[in-house]
Order: structure tokens, then sequence, then C-alpha cells
């Protein structure tokens, strides 16, 4: 138990000790007025100074102790607000004795302090506010890591997400550079004419994307509802009914497994463009990505990885065709289910003889040709067996106006030409029905007789993507764990014990 915790009585004995001396160790009284970054830019120029006078001007910072340094008389610290990190200089003759004394022992790492003073430059050089007031704001009970670069156990990170805020850096970059992103594409989008929406997240039909849904119950109606899968079919609507351009940026929930690329609660964007079809959304996307690039401040060119993508070279490739160009596939067995199903099974890949022949293509892309795509792919023209919401090609009614844009390995997006005619939906509707009670697939799409009768008041030709954003992330910060781009990821449960040895780790202690 945390209270029982030897390091974690001794700082709360010292916290009573500062009640004893009147000061409340949990103050709501700051009076700063200066962020740590504006003080460093403000007196950036200022001179070494053989003595410590103050000048007229002084400023009130305030932030976490991350270092300290006892010395008699006097003692150098560093704190840290979200902006940056500054050495303060504490000395006995700047204040009055008994409250030097009695405060230097009772402040510790971790604790939250406000100081208030005037800047010089050490001998070393180094940029320090002279303290000539200070007040504990918050006494932290539990200690910070010994060691000052961090958290080393990511399962630790992950599940104090806020420890590790707290002791890297770099963490706190990446889920800034995750909160642009988001910001830029909403811009992006904003500029565009299109206009931001928010839909249902529980649905009264999973539908939106093959996947199991997250169920839960609503007492008053007496029924159950699912988290959404995607916002697509609600999205759709609003173009039934007469806007033209809309985009969501809001959460998705999956109840499927996960790995370094997958997250049961997952954030996207997902918009919808009428009066446009799949090439254009292909043209958009490029125009996108050059736009954070450039609102980034980053290269076109980032290491990945082993890898240094080029997000200026796009290619275009159709499904069928990556089999064969990329992934070595035989060109006469990739539109043939039984020598699919035997090329399969001769190269030890489980498969399920139940699947529809572009199930197995799909399954072939992704064991032999997804993980070669480095540099950003459009594989088009999917099959349209597995795409049940996509508009069929008018050249070859077996495909689909669809394409995924894959970049590192890892899908970041999904586009189509929308299907629009309400016959065919209800029909591809009732197929995937039929192949999920027939065992081929159990996340296939379920029958929305709602969003057919939306679809047959007529739905204007209409494009509509969704675009991944905790991948995208994951590229722009060169992270290979989704994981690392979310702040509070899923978990699985651990028992008590298993917490106390993660807390072990942190605190690189044993008690004695």
């Amino acid at each position: 138990m945390l209270f029982e915790n030897t390091y974690v009585k001794q700082r709360i004995e010292k916290a009573e000790k500062l009640r004893e001396l009147g000061y409340n160790p949990y103050r709501n009284d700051s009076t700063r007025d200066t962020s740590i970054a504006k003080f460093i830019n403000i007196n950036s120029d200022v001179d070494a100074m053989e003595d410590k006078r103050a000048p007229e001007r002084t400023y009130t910072v305030a932030g976490r102790i991350k270092l300290y340094r006892l010395m008699g008389k006097a003692s150098f610290l560093k704190i840290e607000d979200e902006s940056g990190i500054l050495q303060v200089y504490l000395a006995r003759d700047n204040m009055e004795e008994g409250f030097y004394n009695g405060i230097k022992k009772l402040m510790e790492v971790g604790d939250i302090i406000e100081v208030a003073g005037f800047p010089f430059v050490t001998q070393k050089g180094e940029l320090t506010l002279n303290i000539k007031d200070l007040k504990i704001l918050t006494k932290a009970i539990s200690p910070l890591p010994e060691k000052y670069h961090g958290i080393t156990d990511k399962e630790a990170r992950y599940r104090q997400r806020y420890l590790d805020l707290i002791m890297n850096s770099e963490v706190r970059k990446t889920f800034r550079v995750r909160s642009k992103v988001i910001s830029l594409i909403r811009h992006f989008f904003e500029e565009k004419g299109f206009l931001e929406v928010e839909t249902p997240m529980m649905h009264p039909i999973p539908g939106g994307a093959n996947a199991k849904p997250f169920v839960t119950h609503h007492n008053a109606l007496g029924v159950d509802r699912y988290l959404r899968i995607a916002p697509e079919l609600y999205l759709k609507r609003l173009i039934v009914g007469g806007f033209e351009a809309v985009f969501e940026i809001n959460r998705n929930f999956r109840n499927e497994g996960m790995d370094a690329t997958h997250n049961p609660e997952f954030t996207s964007i997902e918009f919808y463009w009428a009066y446009k079809n799949y090439k254009d959304l292909i043209e958009l996307t490029k125009e996108l990505f050059s736009y954070l690039f450039e609102h980034l401040n980053r290269p076109t060119k980032l290491p990945y990885g082993d890898y240094i993508i080029d997000f200026e070279d796009f290619t275009e490739i159709p499904l069928i065709q990556s089999l064969t160009d990329i992934g070595g596939v035989p060109a006469d067995i990739t539109n043939d289910k039984e020598k699919i199903i035997a090329y399969l099974k001769a190269d030890h890949v489980k498969v399920n003889e139940k699947m529809n022949i572009g199930q197995l293509q799909a399954e072939m892309f992704d064991e032999y040709v997804e993980a070669k795509l480095i540099n950003p792919t459009f594989i088009t023209d999917y099959p349209v067996e597995i795409s049940p919401l996509a508009r069929r090609s008018d050249e070859n009614p077996a495909i689909t106006e669809r394409f995924e844009l894959f970049i590192a390995g890892k899908e970041i997006a999904n586009a189509f030409s929308e299907l629009n005619d309400p016959i065919d939906q209800h029909q591809r509707f009732a197929e995937q029905v039929a192949g999920k009670e027939s065992g081929g697939d159990d996340e296939a799409h379920e029958m929305d007789e709602d969003y057919i009768k939306a679809l047959s008041y007529g739905m204007a030709p209409t494009a509509g993507q969704g675009i991944g954003i905790d991948r995208l992330v994951m590229m722009l910060t060169n992270q290979h764990s989704i994981r690392d781009v979310l702040l509070f990821p899923a978990m699985k449960p651990i028992t008590q014990a298993e917490q106390e040895c993660i807390d072990d780790e942190i605190n690189n202690k044993e008690e004695k």
C-alpha cells in the first residue's frame, strides 16, 4: 500500500513538520508571473557577475524540483516547468536564517516550489535565478525515480504515464507533436470548407467497418448498444441530408487484440466529400501530407526505424498486381480460390477455406505485400467482397473504387468512392450477413435497414476516407508502438504484488 512505504512515510513526516512550522504543504496562492522558457529568453544576454546583487527587476517562476544539491549556507536546485528547466540558487544570506534552516531540509526532489528572485550567471556560465523568496506549493509524498534520465521499464511508463511525463521531456515532446498534428488536420479541412460534426458514439447496430464491437446496455431503453466501430454510416447520412463536406475527429472502439499498431480505442479522422471520387482523395491526401510537413517544419524524408521514408514519393498499384509485383505470388493463381488456398497451405499459412475469393486475396496481401510497403503507397482496386460500402468499378464490377494508404508497412488510411445505390448496398449487406452465418467472416457487416432507407432518398456521388491519427503520429515521431503515442494506452490488469514490483523498479530502492 502507498502509505505503508518507508519513503512515503518519511515524506509525509516532512509535510507534517511544514505544518508545524506554519507552512501549508499544499498551497493555492501562486503568484508566478514568468515561465522558465520566458525567463531564459528574457535574460539570455545577462553577463556573469562577480557578486549577486539584485537588479531592479525580479521574476517569479515555479516548477518541480528535479535536482537538489544541499550545501550548508547555500544550495543549488534545478526546477522544471512545462516550458523548460532552470537552475536556482538558494542562499542563507538572502532570507531569514530560521526559515532557511527550517525549509531547506524539508524540500526534496519532486516537490513543486515557487521562487522569486533575479538572474545572474555562474562562473561556469549558467544562467541562474538567485532566490529572494520561496514557497513550497506542493509536497510530493512519493519519491521520483533515482535515475534522472527517466523510467527504463516500458510497462511502468505506460501504467504510470504521469510519472513518465515528469521524468522524460522527449515523451512530452511526442504528445505536443500529436496535439499539433490534430490541430493542423482540423485546420486543413476547415480551410477546404469542410464542416466538423459529431455523431453518436453508441450505435444500435455495429457498422462502418468489419470488426468486433464492444457491447453495452442502455438501462432506460432496455436495449444493447455498441461502441462505435466507425462513424461512417452516420456521416454519410449527413451527405444525404445536404451537407456536402463533413469531417469528424474522434474515437473508435474495436474489441480485438492489442499489438504494436492496435489499441482497442483509437483516434481517427473520417471525412466525406460530395461530388468527388476516390481519385480526388488520393490527391487530397498528398496535399494533406504536404501541409503537415510544411507546418510542422519537418523534412519530407524522415527516419523510421531502419528506413528513411520519402513522403514525396507516393506510388499507386492495384492490389492484385501488388501480389505479383511486390509479393512474388505467381500471377496465374491470384484470381483462383482453390489455387490461392493451395499456395497458402504450401507456405504453411493458416487459412480458413470458407473465405471467399476477395478475403483470400486480402489474406495474401497481408502475408506477402503489406510489410514491404515502406514509402507511401496507395493500394487500389480492392475486391468487392471485402468492400461492402464501396462503389463498384464501372470497368470491372469485381473490384471497387477503393484505396488504402500504407507507410512503413502499416495501414494509415482507407478510402473509396461511396456506394450510393441502395439496392446494391442492401444486397452487399445481405451477402455480409450470409458470410457471417456460414462461418466465413465473424466480423462481417450487419444489415442496417435505416441506412438503406437513407440511401433511398438519394446520396450525391461521394468519396470518403478515414485516417488513423495514432499511426500517423507514430510515423512523424519515429515511434514503433502505438502505446508510445497514446497518453493512457490499454493495459492488462495486474496484481498488487506485480504493482509493488513495478514500484520497486521505479524507485530503484528496497526498503530496509
